[in-house]
């Protein structure tokens, strides 16, 4: 097996099945139609929605183990050894820990949250022109702190028997972006095999461009 096969096989070698594992959700098998377009719902109002709500996903999962992921037992933000992230919003690329670099990524996606020129909390109130590139931004980046978890901090989730919940997590926030197109393909490589299972895609039947 090549090393890059090693890598992927890595995070699941101590499973026995791996479609047994992904099958660890909570009631999940209607997340396909909840992610879609609701008839007559403005595109960019349910982009919002969800992002929101997958941001609070994302940081309440991580927060149940942050007192674990520290500059020492987490020196580099990587999922796995193939796969390392540095720091950059606008400037240089720095190289940090994971929760420093968790901690960059989720006070910027806060901080766009709460600005009313990006996010705006008032329906009607029309969305800037780069809002579709700022959603994807947002959600490639949460992917990452998903990515990580996985890779890093298996064995502790499935200690604070989390792993339902972080799968079912998961497999919503997948399912959105396959639904709108999010994250392009290679940037979702650190789950991959993990993805095809969990939350395999399908054609988008949304009408989103």
């Amino acid at each position: 097996m090549s090393t890059t096969g090693k890598q992927r096989r890595k995070l699941f070698d101590k499973l026995d099945d791996l479609q047994q594992y992904a099958s660890a959700t909570l009631g999940s098998s209607n997340l396909r139609d909840t992610v879609k377009l609701p008839n007559g719902e403005n595109l960019n109002e349910w982009l919002a929605v969800n992002i929101l709500d997958f941001f609070n996903q994302i940081s309440m999962l991580y927060g149940t183990i942050t007192d674990h992921c520290t500059p020492i037992s987490c020196p580099k933000m990587c999922a796995g050894l193939l796969y390392e992230y540095s720091w950059s919003d606008g400037g240089k690329a720095i190289s940090c820990s994971a929760p420093v670099y968790i901690d960059y990524l989720f006070a910027g996606v806060r901080s766009q949250l709460d600005d009313e020129n990006v996010f705006p909390s008032q329906i009607g109130v029309p969305f800037p022109q780069n809002f579709i590139q700022v959603a994807k931004t947002i959600m490639k980046r949460l992917f990452r702190v998903y990515a990580h978890i996985y890779h890093q901090h298996l064995d502790l989730i499935e200690q604070l028997k989390e792993l339902e919940h972080l799968n079912t997590s998961f497999k919503h926030f997948m399912l959105f972006v396959h639904e709108f197109d999010l994250i392009e393909q290679e940037q979702l490589a650190p789950l991959k095999e993990f993805i095809e299972v969990l939350a395999p895609n399908r054609e988008s039947r949304s009408n989103f461009q």
